[in-house]
């Protein structure tokens, strides 16, 4: 019984996930697969490289100071 209703609260989230950012409505939303909602998201795609390291970012700056 517990799983029913954890995956009706995940499914609900995402519904309104799916209609506020995509503008779908519910025939929309339960028509598409979890891998269409990921990739109309843009959850599909390949995270940034990872932080900048110390010598980049005292490069940028000295670049782009925060005070003129």
């Amino acid at each position: 019984m517990m799983a029913e209703h954890r995956f009706a609260d995940a499914a609900r989230r995402a519904a309104h996930l799916a209609a506020m950012a995509l503008g779908w409505r519910p025939a929309e939303f339960w028509a598409a697969t979890p891998a269409e909602l990921v990739t109309a998201l843009g959850l599909d795609e390949q995270p940034a490289a990872g932080p900048a390291d110390t010598n980049v970012l005292g490069r940028l700056m000295e670049q782009f100071p925060d005070e003129p």
